[in-house]
């Protein structure tokens, strides 16, 4: 008999799900002969094709930046191996795409297909990796003696994830990253402010004020100071502030999504206005846009609609009808596994939502790795966005609880009143605040069509900027990268306004300055200096393990 003390082990996850997802696909696809022969023929089709052009001069190489070494287009025999790969993928894909089920239940099996292919890619086996081959003839095969012990090192280090191997003092909070000058400012059981110093004698009239997700830590928008969207703000004569969230124990088990709403992101706006007698500019990424905008139709339902002057939401969805590959998890049974492996820690460990993130993108984030470091075993260059993504955060049990069934399953902030915070109905219809949304085209996590949509409930204007969730968002203008697009119309159909749409090159963060010139009184100030600050910036709560 168990003894009663014991915790059962849980799985943040319901591995029947899965399994039943699977069936679906099964089921649905023996429900059509008709078009599993016409997929069988396609193949044959496709196979024939591929064998007589097999050793043919190589077309335009596939955008696929496992393929990238020459040796995979100009070798007949690495070719072969990647075009064969490629072509049995997008053959599974198609298949699965025809398979039965759910919607729900096609994006599971897709996810489980897509990390399967992932895995069996040639890049990841020594002797199919042209790189692998060159570095084995290099080092005499000490490389695989290298890789078998970083392999052995990582198993034993419990956390199920390749850990990438870089200078571990390439960047060091408040020195190299993390480090525009500033204090913080005011502190609560859930966040810290943090006020950075003034680099220009005026400031816009105008504060701004970031609004950050609760995965990982504020400083995505504080990297090293050629990439710091923070220092370049701030040396465009902006006052900015920023909250840097707690990272969560046990004891916050309780904080739900309206704890974070009302003792997050409202009390900073207050604390924000006392400190200037201004109303902030928010502006908030990814989950933090979600908060965001709560908060302001919360804000607008208690007849405080002008304690904000205007908001931008950068890579942030409302409407979570469409979430594309993440709806893999927004299940019943993957919910009822996750609550009670919250009610048994009281959080989400970071190390648990790292894998779920790495798995989302495991080509970059896993297999790579696994070259680089076990096949290779070579260091990986430092950097800052990583070191970032790694330094992982905790969420509290009762705010992923309600964010998941209200928000993520239910998708309550479409409906007026649909989704409360207290005893106020939250009605994002009701939000007169002026607003900006800015989409990211690549972003694999919210997806730039289901941010356009949100954009459309919302009311608000909207920019697509260029690259993927996070690399889109640090953009600096000197870097002259990736290019947005604008466009006034605003069709049903995201495609449709991309397609209308007028595309500008570099950096959308002047374009985003100007729209806040545009929605401010056009009034400047002497610099703010900071007052009675805590300590100085990055601050205790960014530097919690």
């Amino acid at each position: 008999m168990t003894d009663a003390k014991t915790k059962r082990p849980t799985l943040p996850f319901d591995p029947f799900a899965m399994a039943r997802s699977a069936g679906d696909l099964a089921w649905g696809l023996a429900a059509k002969p008709a078009e599993l022969l016409e997929v069988q023929l396609a193949a044959t089709r496709q196979w024939g094709e591929f064998w007589t052009s097999a050793l043919s001069p190589p077309a335009d190489p596939p955008r696929d930046r496992r393929f990238a070494a020459p040796e995979w287009s100009a070798d007949p025999y690495y070719r072969a191996i990647r075009d064969a790969y490629l072509l049995a993928s997008q053959q599974l894909r198609d298949l699965v795409a025809k398979g039965g089920g759910d919607g729900q239940s096609k994006a599971t099996a897709s996810f489980l297909l897509d990390q399967y292919l992932n895995a069996v890619s040639p890049t990841n086996f020594a002797v199919t990796n042209p790189a692998v081959i060159k570095r084995i003839q290099e080092t005499g095969g000490q490389n695989l003696v290298e890789g078998f012990s970083n392999l052995l090192e990582d198993l034993s280090s419990g956390k199920g994830i390749v850990q990438r191997r870089s200078d571990p003092t390439a960047f060091v909070k408040g020195e190299t990253i993390a480090a525009t000058p500033g204090e913080v400012v005011f502190e609560n059981e859930l966040f810290q402010l943090i006020q950075y110093a003034p680099a220009t004698d005026t400031v816009a009239a105008e504060p701004l004020l970031y609004v950050p997700p609760l995965v990982n830590r504020y400083y995505m928008i504080d990297l090293r100071p050629k990439s710091s969207l923070v220092k370049w703000l701030v040396d465009q004569g902006r006052t900015v502030f920023v909250i840097s969230w707690v990272n969560p124990t046990e004891a916050h088990r309780d904080k739900d999504v309206a704890a974070y709403v009302t003792e997050g992101v409202v009390t900073a706006v207050e604390q924000v206005t006392k400190r200037t007698g201004q109303a902030p500019d928010l502006f908030s990424f990814c989950l933090g846009g979600t908060l965001a905008a709560i908060a302001l139709a919360w804000l607008a339902a208690k007849g405080r609609a002008k304690d904000v002057n205007s908001a931008t939401l950068i890579g942030s969805m409302v409407d979570f009808a469409d979430m594309r590959d993440w709806s893999a998890f927004v299940h019943e049974g993957h919910l009822g596994a996750l609550e009670d492996h919250l009610e048994a820690q009281g959080f989400i460990d970071s190390v648990e939502l790292q894998r779920l993130f790495a798995a989302m993108r495991a080509n970059d984030l896993i297999w790579s790795s696994v070259v680089q470091h076990y096949l290779l075993a070579q260091p990986a260059p430092p950097s800052d966005l990583l070191t970032w993504f790694e330094d992982g955060t905790r969420i509290p049990a009762a705010f992923l609880k309600s964010y998941n069934r209200d928000l993520l399953l239910n998708n309550s902030l479409k409906e007026p009143a649909g989704f409360m915070v207290g005893d106020v109905a939250i009605d994002l219809a009701a939000i007169k605040t002026p607003m900006l949304v800015i989409a990211l085209k690549e972003d694999h996590v919210s997806a730039w069509s289901a941010v356009y949509d949100g954009a459309r409930l919302l009311g608000a204007d909207f920019v697509l900027g260029g690259s993927g969730h996070n690399a889109g968002v640090i953009n600096p203008p000197a870097a002259n990268k990736h290019g947005y697009w604008i466009g006034d119309a605003r069709p049903a159909a995201a495609e449709d306004w991309l397609a209308a749409a007028t595309r500008h090159d570099g950096s959308w963060w002047p374009h985003w300055t100007n729209w806040l010139d545009h929605h401010g009184g056009g009034n400047t100030l002497p610099a703010r200096a900071i007052k009675n600050g805590l300590e100085p910036a990055p601050g205790r709560y960014a530097m919690m393990p």
